[in-house]
């Protein structure tokens, strides 16, 4: 294989033991403490054991973090620009000391992989922000993920790796470094150029890798990111059938593809540079970089602006001379009808060119209306696929998920559009309303901050799985905070549709209602942390709608919902005739 690139830092790293070690290891597991790893850890993992974050033996510890973060280097002075670490709960931090070990551990509990624990710190997660991100803000869902989800303890070391983690699907697609090096020195593929990507592909990117193809004299390696990706991105399972389908649009055996388990940071251009790396460390001779590469969703269509466009682009470049791997920069495209064709930015403003826009925003528009996509834009066995997963809005799953404080109406509300979805009868309907579940999913949670947040998460996992099989859940729960919020509709949206209803009743509305006198117990002090009087309300900032039942009746605000719902294409005009046509059933005490 010396037509090979060789791995970054000289040769693949073998982190994995033999048959021996692993059983020494599984004993003497016995006795360690574990702990299951989070998606982004159980990724990280897998690349460190697999060989694609190759110099890396392990989880960084202190002294490789502090030089990565500052620097972009490891201590022996190789480049590398992101950290790599572990980071675990404070109480699970009091259990370790320097020189014990720590089981690694899959969500069912098989071990994975020990760790021989060499460090212990708590960072700096602003610095951290700053060098790695470019920024501390928490809009940058990064850097919110950074502060949000991340434990506060960080814990390095050397790592002995058992088993690596179990795929029960697409298992053709998965491939190690080892293994893929192994595929193109079959194949014959002296020259290869990978693209990475987390969203489906279509006629520009076909376009962009086969230019860059040309230019390298390279066949392609489609190499999407399937672990964690960005908040927004379709479930990978989706993303590849239309890889699947895209790649058979290339000439015979000019492509492969193959998936890695890479959990995105939206780090910009440093991780643009980390993605060079690992795709050195798979044996590729060249990696595309795109003008707006690793960068937070939504740049494109207004959304906040974290990067500079082409500053990714600029960074590899000013380290391309440490790399083996070459960089192939692609400019901004966009069709050109009078042309047929994509051409770059640049060229359309010299020549003063129409260029047509149409993005992400504008293709899922069109999915979600039923409107018919341009033939320039995909391909229709993409679309296709695409179309299993994101149907017409009238036939999506939906969750309604109503919001605010205690006797705000929201449970009144929920109970109102559960009957009308009954009474329309043409979708399953789920009403998880906060009494109901915590009889029935939540009973051991008391009323802490912590065990209302879980039971608003248990909420929405279940709210995900009804929406993902094309049903509809009507959720009432107070969920008072931001941050427990957003992960639900995280979650949700990579099913279906999320629609967020601020019941916005002015708390000493709600207190006038309070048939039970919680409010009255909280302010005597009966109560601990009650919303709106011990406990904050996070009001949100973007509901899709906003009511105030102090204003209108039930059934007026219910009507208001409805009214949404058909004229965003949630409701199929015939399905709304029976929801509007129906007798209101008589208003009802709000609570």
């Amino acid at each position: 294989m010396d037509n090979l690139i060789t791995p970054y830092g000289g040769s693949l790293v073998e982190i994995m033991v033999g048959a021996v070690r692993a059983t020494e290891l599984k004993i003497e597991s016995q006795n360690q403490v574990g702990i299951t790893l989070s998606q982004r850890q159980l990724c990280d993992l897998e690349l460190i054991m697999n060989g694609a974050f190759s110099p890396l033996t392990g989880f960084m510890i202190q002294e490789v973090y502090q030089s990565v973060v500052e620097g972009m280097r490891l201590p022996d002075g190789k480049l590398w620009p992101v950290p790599i670490i572990l980071d675990i709960p404070e109480k699970l931090a009091e259990k370790l000391t320097f020189g014990s070990k720590l089981a690694l551990l899959d969500a069912e509990g098989f071990m994975l992989a020990v760790m021989h624990v060499e460090s212990l710190w708590q960072p700096e997660k602003m610095r951290e922000a700053e060098m790695v991100y470019g920024t501390a803000s928490d809009e940058h869902p990064g850097v919110r993920y950074l502060y949000e989800e991340v434990h506060p303890i960080y814990v390095g070391g050397r790592v002995e790796g058992i088993q690596l983690p179990y795929h029960y699907d697409f298992e053709t697609l998965r491939d190690t470094p080892q293994e893929l090096r192994h595929l193109f020195d079959k194949f014959g593929w002296r020259r290869v150029v990978a693209f990475h990507t987390s969203k489906p592909m279509h006629r520009l990117h076909r376009e962009i890798t086969l230019n860059a193809a040309k230019n390298a004299q390279a066949n392609i390696l489609l190499h999407p990111a399937v672990g964690m990706t960005k908040p927004g991105d379709l479930h990978y399972y989706a993303r590849v059938h239309c890889y699947q389908a895209i790649r058979r649009h290339y000439p015979h055996n000019l492509a492969m593809l193959s998936l890695l388990p890479l959990a995105v940071r939206m780090a910009g251009p440093r991780e643009a540079l980390l993605n060079a790396i690992i795709r050195q460390n798979y044996g590729c001779s060249h990696f595309i970089v795109g003008p707006e590469h690793a960068a937070p969703p939504g740049v494109r269509e207004g959304g906040p602006r974290f990067y500079a466009a082409g500053s990714a682009q600029e960074l590899v470049a000013r380290y391309q001379n440490e790399l083996e791997i070459s960089i192939v920069p692609v400019q901004e495209l966009r069709y050109v009808s009078d042309d047929k064709m994509f051409l770059p930015m640049k060229q359309i403003e010299q020549e003063g060119k129409k260029s047509i826009i149409f993005g992400d925003r504008q293709l899922y528009d069109h999915l979600a209306r039923n409107k018919p996509i341009p033939a320039w834009y995909s391909y229709s066995d993409v679309l296709d696929q695409l179309r299993k997963v994101r149907p017409s809005r009238s036939d999506q799953g939906i969750t309604l998920f109503f919001t605010g404080l205690s006797g705000s109406g929201k449970s009144t509300l929920a109970k109102i559009l559960y009957a009308k979805f009954i009474e329309e009868g043409d979708r399953p309907v789920t009403l998880l309303d906060g009494d109901v579940v915590r009889l029935n999913l939540s009973r051991e949670l008391g009323f802490s901050k912590e065990h209302r947040d879980i039971n608003v998460r248990r909420i929405g996992f279940v709210a995900s799985e009804i929406t993902k099989n094309g049903g509809v859940a009507i959720c009432a729960p107070i969920a008072p905070y931001t941050v427990t919020r957003r992960a639900v509709r995280e979650m949700i949206e990579q099913h279906g549709t999320f629609i967020e209803i601020h019941v916005a009743t002015p708390i000493e509305i709600c207190e006038s209602r309070d048939r039970k006198g919680l409010y009255a117990k909280a302010r005597q002090g009966l109560i601990p942390e009650f919303t709106g009087v011990s406990d904050p309300y996070e009001i949100p900032e973007h509901p899709e709608l906003r009511i105030n039942t102090a204003e209108v009746s039930p059934m007026q605000a219910a009507q208001e919902i409805l009214l949404y719902l058909l004229s965003e294409g949630y409701l199929e005009e015939t399905g709304s005739e029976k929801f509007g046509g129906a007798e209101l059933i008589a208003d009802m005490p709000l609570k």
